[in-house]
Order: structure tokens, then C-alpha cells, then sequence
């Protein structure tokens, strides 16, 4: 099974403040076609404008990613990360991959503290594999050169290569592709992929895509992601 999905069929959402597409149904945006893909359940491209953000709010039991795009992020929470003191600065920016484990209950603020800058980034929720766990917090850096012509592992169960650790079965893979860099991922039976290209202009087992589309595979024995043009892509690999 394989669906494409383009850019001009998600979810949009304009605050002023907030510029927001919507891969799957979220806040006021509703399709019951559209309501996640496995555990992936949010996949949010947002434009916050210098100044302003999202202020103090809860969640539970969501891992929750932050993957910046342009811009920076300050993030602030409940378990003292981004305050006086804390463990994490808090700031991301392009190349940071933060994880936050809401588990039983953590509050959090997201700011761009730029007066003139946006900020550009994906807020992706997948929901873990079980309930009730303590509230964690991690970010790392991957830069560049990891991702070119190749697929960075930056997500993971176990933390694998690396990569920020998250309570599900689940992968997530950053690459950059131009020209003639090419890329295979094998996909165990039984698993889902899903593809998100964030920008530029690719092709994934012989679908093109654009910037803002996704992929959905099933049943398929793995990805070949190649004739990349100024690409950055997101794949997921996720449990049925």
C-alpha cells in the first residue's frame, strides 16, 4: 500500500501570530481520513512570528518532537529545562532535535524571542507505547554532514547512534539529498513508513514529491529516496 499526500491537502490554520499546516486532524482542522498513521499522530509545519509563541500549557502521555527549521525556539517546562538553573538551555535551532516526554504531566512554553526573525519548524507527536511515564526532556544536535547523502538516525527507542531516545517502536530518520546522492532503508515486515519532505523536491520508490507532501507506505520491503533537489526529509519507521 502506498498513498501520496500532497502539500495542498493538509490542514491550515492562520493566527497572525501562528502560520500552521496540519498533516493530520488537529485543533479546529478535522478529517476522519486523516487522524495519524500508526503512532504517529502530529505532524505540524509552523511559522511563529518574532515576539511571540506559545505560552504555558500542559500535555500527557505524548512524545513530543521539535525539529527546527530556520529561527530558534526557546522552550521553557515544568522539570526546569530552559529556566535559571536547569539542566537544558532550551534554546533549539536548525539541526536540534528535541524530545520531550509528557508522561504523567509536564507544562511547557515555546517562544520566539527574535524581534524581527520567524521561526520556522515541525512539532511531531507520537503517541508511547505506554502510559504514566515520568516526564523527560532530551536535545542534541545533528548537524549537516550527518545528513547529507544518507539517513541520520535522530530518534529512536533506545537511543540508539546517538539519537534522542523515545517511549515507542518507532525510528526517525533526518537526511539531506541533492543531485545524484542516494539512499536505501529496508523496512522490516510488518512495518509502516511514513516520509515527510520538508523541502526541496525528491523522489521516494519512484513517487515525486514536493515540499509539504508525505508518503505512506505499508507492506513494502524498504525506501529508495534519491534525485534529490536542495531535499530535506523526515522518514519515520513505525510499528503497525
Amino acid at each position: 500500500m502506498r498513498e501520496l499526500i500532497k502539500s495542498s491537502d493538509r490542514g491550515y490554520a492562520d493566527h497572525g501570530w501562528l502560520k500552521s499546516f496540519h498533516s493530520f486532524s488537529f485543533a479546529n482542522y478535522y478529517n476522519p481520513q486523516r487522524m495519524g498513521f500508526g503512532p504517529l499522530r502530529v505532524i505540524n509545519e509552523d511559522r511563529i512570528a518574532g515576539g511571540t509563541g506559545f505560552g504555558t500549557h500542559g500535555h500527557r502521555d505524548m512524545e513530543i518532537i521539535s525539529y527546527v527549521l530556520s529561527g530558534e525556539l526557546a522552550h521553557q517546562d515544568s522539570m526546569g529545562n530552559g529556566k535559571p538553573g536547569g539542566d537544558h538551555a532550551g534554546v533549539i535551532r536548525p539541526g536540534d532535535v528535541q524530545r520531550m516526554s509528557a508522561g504523567t504531566g509536564v507544562m511547557h512554553s515555546e517562544y520566539n524571542h527574535s524581534k524581527d526573525g520567524q521561526t520556522h519548524f515541525l512539532q511531531i507527536w507520537v503517541m508511547p507505547d505506554r502510559q504514566g511515564v515520568a516526564p523527560g526532556y532530551e536535545q542534541k544536535h545533528f548537524a549537516d554532514e550527518e545528513k547529507r547523502g544518507r539517513l541520520r538516525l535522530v530518534a529512536s527507542p533506545d537511543g540508539a547512534d546517538n539519537s534522542v531516545s523515545i517511549h515507542q517502536d518507532a525510528k526517525l530518520y533526518a537526511g539531506l539529498f541533492n543531485g545524484d546522492e542516494r539512499a536505501e532503508l529496508p523496512l522490516a515486515n510488518g512495518r509502516l513508513s511514513y516520509v515527510h519532505l520538508v523541502r526541496g523536491h525528491l523522489t521516494v520508490n519512484g513517487e515525486a514529491l514536493e515540499a509539504g507532501d508525505a508518503l505512506q507506505l505499508a507492506k513494502e520491503d524498504g525506501l529508495v529516496i534519491e534525485k534529490g533537489q536542495d531535499a530535506e526529509v523526515l522518514v519515520f519507521d513505525l510499528p503497525a
